[in-house]
């Protein structure tokens, strides 16, 4: 149309432009209208999330609205798009390329619906927390049975209900179905449709004939001179979108740092909602509980996972980037599902347990815990002493501090609690309930110090005592044997026969023997099959002690510890997991894997101690500066001396920053 006005404007025959004017009306009544109109990528519409080029939703827009909202509550941006088809590009496609035209970010989803082909797409980052797995089941169960319908709204009402139920880790439901029309953009008033154009070919020849008159009279005047047109300020031809497009991908050094931020701030969050959970417990009953502590095992679920591909990088790692890329990835994605499962659970969490409102009843209860936790480690200190006698330092060294750290996190609890009692006095029970919740934090890692303690002194006398069971059977094999075991036997021997000795590493030598001298051993199946079962299970006690060991002492020191330390401790507590089963059985690997889960889990200890190290304590004993540096430490307040509380990276940090 521009073309024709240039060319039978102002100084053109007057039949030229009549003619031009009737001939595009002719062409526009005689258009056939195409089998299918093409959609290219399009800008959604700004005000909302709904973008509905077709008529689809009618009168159930607001339903899809309604529930769009309801999943944006869970920060995630589900965006809904309807048109015709998706101009023979694949769905997949269509919807990335219209996702990144609009600048969707990591947190919102596009749900892209071609109603003519019966279609749909989603898009989502890979950074959005959702799983391929995910996305896909919301797609088979919660918008494919719609679509089959012509039940348009309801796909967009599935997906979001779909993916509010992936987010709390229930189970996806199909949507109420109500079927709609087959083709909602093939009838309406469409380009292509003679209805449309008729009127519009009309409305055309009107304004046309009237800017041929309106040119005509002003021939007849003077122009003026007109100034040259300023040059353009900013150019406008870049179509949106397109610089998220061209961005470069994050490099992998940087890929790699984010994971590991995410694997350290994930493993807090779920460890700190996990040691809220008994408080709250105490407080509400198992029933009131029950849904925070599913979803702290759907957090920890998503973290095991995520370590796990950490360990496979680190046990083998690869030149592939692209290999190295998706994994990482990968592990961004479950952390992201991990912390969003608690962060959607902080709201109810905070609501349940009120302790603004109940500042007074939580205060005595901490009070309580903490009148009992001081005699807990005298025991711890005196049953360490105990044991002291007869075990070498080394073998002391993994607990000997925690009865004096546990006094530590004691001392801290009681300043908080003594600052709780101050507030409510003051009449400021916002305040007395984020020193309650700082106190509660210190009381949690107090009792984990001094069980731990003891449950070492405990493993120690236990090894000495299994050490002679140990001894016996590595006998009867050297009586009928001989070689590199019996020399191993004779060495363990000599040290197991020291004044002062590390019993659990003895008992470990012990069993090395015994294993070397059956192999060479010419007795029966069955009694080699009956010591080497015996061997699994003392293998397998040890690698429980060491496990929990290094889970106690990470957690606790868990301000400090860095990625590496944990996942080698995920790894160490998986494969503790497969040499004793849920069952209490004995698989035949179970001595395979309670060595490799004991060797991780004092890699764990090792590079954790490494970390603290590095971070560094007060060194002075029982001084508030000591108990502020085990607070810090142990992870029980973040920066700005914010006490950690339930939820994900989003919220845990959230309760003294709004006072409650």
């Amino acid at each position: 149309m521009t073309r024709l006005l240039r060319r039978y404007g102002p100084g053109a025959p007057g039949w030229a432009m009549l003619g031009a004017l009737f001939a595009l009306y002719g062409a526009l009544l005689l258009a056939t209208p195409p089998a299918a109109r093409a959609e290219t990528p399009l800008d959604l519409e700004a005000g909302g999330r709904v973008t509905d080029t077709v008529g689809a939703l009618g009168r159930r827009r607001s339903q899809v609205e309604a529930a769009l909202a309801r999943l944006a509550a869970q920060r995630v941006q589900l965006y809904v798009t309807y048109v015709r088809d998706f101009s023979g590009r694949a769905g997949h496609d269509w919807a990335d390329a219209t996702a990144d035209r609009n600048g969707l970010g990591p947190h919102d989803v596009l749900l892209a619906i071609a109603t003519y082909p019966r279609q749909f797409a989603v898009s989502a980052a890979q950074d959005s927390g959702f799983r391929a797995e995910q996305l896909a089941q919301v797609a088979s169960v919660a918008i494919a049975p719609a679509l089959k319908e012509h039940d348009w709204a309801g796909a967009a009402i599935g997906a979001a209900d779909g993916y509010r139920s992936v987010l709390s880790g229930q189970p996806v439901r199909t949507p109420v179905i109500v079927p709609g029309r087959s083709d909602p953009g093939g009838s309406g008033l469409l380009p292509g449709d003679r209805r449309f154009w008729i009127p519009a070919a009309c409305g055309t020849l009107l304004i046309l004939a009237g800017l041929y008159l309106r040119g005509r009279r002003a021939r007849r005047r003077p122009r003026p001179a007109l100034p040259p047109p300023d040059p353009p300020l900013v150019a406008t031809t870049t179509p949106p979108g397109l610089a998220r497009m061209v961005q470069p991908l994050t490099p992998l050094p940087e890929l790699d740092a984010e994971a590991a931020r995410g694997l350290v701030g994930t493993d807090d969050a779920v460890r700190t909602s996990a040691e809220e959970l008994p408080f709250a417990l105490a407080q509400l009953g198992e029933d009131a509980v029950r849904p925070f502590a599913e979803a702290v095992a759907y957090a920890r679920q998503e973290l095991a996972g995520a370590f796990r591909l950490r360990q496979r990088l680190d046990d083998a790692p690869v030149r592939d980037d692209d290999f190295r890329r998706h994994a990482l990835d990968e592990i961004c994605s479950r952390c992201t599902s991990a912390n969003r499962r608690l962060d959607a659970e902080a709201a109810a969490f905070d609501r349940l347990r009120g302790l603004t409102a109940h500042a007074t009843l939580v205060l005595d209860r901490a009070e309580a815990v903490a009148r009992s936790l001081a005699p807990r480690i005298d025991t711890a200190r005196a049953a360490l002493d105990a044991v002291a006698g007869r075990c070498t330092p080394a073998a002391l060294a993994p607990a000997e501090g925690y009865p004096a750290e546990a006094r530590d996190r004691l001392a801290f609890a009681e300043a908080a609690l003594a600052e709780a009692h101050a507030a409510l006095d003051g009449g400021e029970p916002e305040r007395a309930a984020v020193s309650v919740r700082a106190a509660e934090g210190a009381l949690s890692q107090a009792r984990t110090l001094a069980t731990a303690a003891l449950r070492h002194a405990y493993e120690l006398g236990g090894a000495a005592r299994r050490m002679a069971s140990a001894l016996v059977d590595a006998e009867a094999a050297a009586a009928v044997s001989d070689g590199p075991g019996a020399r191993l036997l004779a060495a363990a021997r000599r040290e197991a026969a020291c004044e002062r000795i590390d019993p659990r590493a003895v008992l470990r030598r012990i069993d090395e023997a015994a294993a070397a001298l059956d192999e060479a051993c010419p007795g029966t199946d069955g009694e080699r099959a009956a010591r080497a079962r015996a061997r699994a299970g003392r293998a397998v006690l040890a690698a429980r002690g060491e496990v929990a060991g290094a889970r106690d002492f990470v957690a606790t020191h868990r301000g400090a510890v860095g990625s590496r330390a944990r996942t080698r401790l995920a790894e160490a507590e998986r494969h503790l997991s497969l040499a004793r089963p849920p069952d209490g059985s004995l698989p035949p690997s179970a001595a395979a894997d309670a060595e490799r889960a004991e060797a991780l889990a004092r890699a764990a200890r090792r590079l954790a101690e490494r970390d603290v190290d590095a971070y560094g304590v007060p060194p002075e004993p029982e001084s508030p500066s000591r108990a502020l540096g085990g607070a810090l430490l142990g992870g029980i307040v973040l920066a700005g001396l914010l006490p950690a509380t339930f939820g994900g990276g989003a919220t845990r940090g959230r309760l003294a920053a709004r006072g409650e």
